[in-house]
């Protein structure tokens, strides 16, 4: 069967009775113990064979949950306990630190900040605690929270799961509002400078939060806790140094009409912070860095689709000229827009500009942002930056050519010049009292064969009259230059060469 759930019994009274022992009176507030069963005293170290047990003077052989009842033990010196507990030897330990499950209560004015101070009532002890919020976010989205039971992963990595039933310390989950949620350390959470107030619309949202206490304590795990501020003097729930000036209510004077319990919180995890188990917590922080496209790369027609999309683009003013872009080649970025996610592949110039890679492509423009979000967790000491972004899956395209690079003009060959100048006027004179031939240097040169040139294309830019290369003249590069409408170009006119 399934192993009975700890005993835990909270001692209101503890007397001597002569020939018999040292009698506890109290109530059990989780579990059963019977006679002859040993107990323990955690706060004293001590362990004790339960000699017999009372409830309303009646014997019994033993007592559960609920039951208001006398325990006799044998040496036990009854001056060493008036207040305190008894339990399952080794279920109650001492504590330096512990996770609880915690809400704001509605009535304190202040706000929770973390790191901050607070008076936390734990079992029959009130100590010092530093507390720190956190997981409002994520504990609004866990489905976990919409579960009173469930397994978890305790630091140890074991499957550990809540046995506890509800009890008036331990707390009943309805009643208190607090849900038996195990804490997994392999989650990661956002920093919370305080509690949040409220989360996608939700008021008064359940927090993590870590109890470093300044005096260990021993409890129970799932122990019912309050918190509160003891100090405050303000209705806001302000400490001395807040008030403002005119507002000087004391506690002592009794003046103080604010709430000054802040949270009630349920203990769920035991934190060691002497082995500085604090570590294991994985709160992180998020950084962002905005910069823009500043070139794209040749468009491509998606097969899928048949969109136009860049596979590629070219960012700038994200980074500074001398950061080492090693550490970011392989990090992804996400256009502000159209929320397209590409990587880091490589840097581009010596001004920090850096070549992003689309797979899927993207229709982003030129001087669109690009973001680069990560995070940070607090305890790496080596401040890896880290990303949950994923690149999408692969669109291939086929590429555009441009009308500017159809147009762009092949380089000339060897010896072959684009530009000449008209030296002389030859041939017959048409009726319109032009020219019909031309004699223009400086196209070839003397080892090129103007025989293979022959029929190409010469214009006139200030004419805009155009002939065609008939063949050489003389031996010194020049061509005759055949202008069928002709030339009334003069001498020493600019001439320009096409090939194709």
């Amino acid at each position: 069967g399934e192993e009975a759930p700890p005993f835990y019994f909270s001692i209101d009274h503890c007397f001597p009775i002569r020939g018999r022992g040292t009698v506890l009176t109290g109530t059990v507030l989780n579990g059963g113990v019977a006679v002859n069963d040993m107990i323990e005293f955690p706060s004293l170290g001590l362990q004790r064979k339960v000699k017999s047990m009372q409830m309303f003077k009646r014997q019994v052989s033993n007592i559960g949950q609920g039951d208001r009842a006398g325990i006799c033990v044998s040496n036990l010196d009854a001056k060493l306990i008036e207040r305190g507990t008894a339990a399952t030897p080794g279920k109650v330990r001492l504590l330096t630190g512990a996770i609880a499950i915690v809400r704001k209560i509605p009535y304190y004015m202040g706000s929770l900040k973390s790191e901050t101070k607070f008076h936390v009532s734990v079992g029959h002890t009130t100590v010092m605690a530093t507390v720190t919020f956190w997981g409002g976010k994520e504990l609004l989205h866990d489905d976990q929270s919409s579960s009173s039971s469930q397994n978890y992963t305790d630091q140890s990595g074991k499957k550990a799961s809540q046995s506890y039933v509800g009890s008036s310390a331990l707390g009943d989950v309805n009643l208190a509002g607090l849900p038996r949620i195990g804490f997994d350390f392999e989650q990661s959470f956002l920093q919370q400078d305080a509690l949040l107030e409220t989360v996608d619309g939700h008021t008064n949202p359940l927090h993590w939060a870590l109890l470093e206490f300044q005096i260990p304590v021993y409890c129970p795990m799932e122990s019912l806790i309050i918190g509160s501020r003891l100090d405050i003097t303000d209705a806001t729930g302000g400490s001395p140094g807040d008030a403002p000036s005119g507002a000087t209510p004391s506690i002592a004077s009794g003046n103080v009409t604010s709430c000054r319990l802040a949270f009630a919180g349920r203990l769920m995890e035991s934190v060691d912070l002497e082995q500085g188990q604090t570590k294991k917590i994985k709160l992180y922080n998020v950084k962002e860095r905005r910069g823009v496209i500043a070139k794209l790369g040749d468009p491509h027609k998606r097969s899928d689709d048949d969109r136009v999309v860049r596979y590629e683009v070219f960012g700038a003013d994200l980074f500074k000229k001398e950061t080492n872009m090693k550490v970011f080649v392989g990090m992804k970025v996400q256009t502000e827009n159209t929320k397209d996610i590409g990587e880091i592949k490589s840097s581009y110039g010596t001004e920090g500009q850096f070549r992003v890679v689309f797979p899927a492509g993207t229709e982003a423009r030129e001087g669109e942002g690009l973001l680069l979000s990560f995070k940070r967790f607090v305890h790496d000491t080596e401040k890896k930056m880290h990303q949950d972004l994923e690149l999408a899956p692969s669109r291939p395209g086929l590429r555009i050519e441009s009308e500017k690079k159809k147009n762009k003009k092949q380089p000339f060959p060897k010896g072959i010049k684009p530009h000449g100048e008209v030296v002389s006027l030859k041939g017959d004179v048409l009726e319109t009292g032009k020219h019909n031939m031309a004699i223009i240097s400086g196209f070839f040169s003397m080892e090129v064969n103007i025989r293979e040139r022959a029929g190409a294309r010469v214009r006139i830019p200030s004419t805009k009259e155009e002939g065609s290369i008939v063949g050489p003249f003389g031996k010194a590069g020049k061509c005759k230059v055949a202008f069928p409408e002709g030339i009334s170009a003069e001498t020493g006119t600019k001439a320009e060469l096409h090939l194709s």
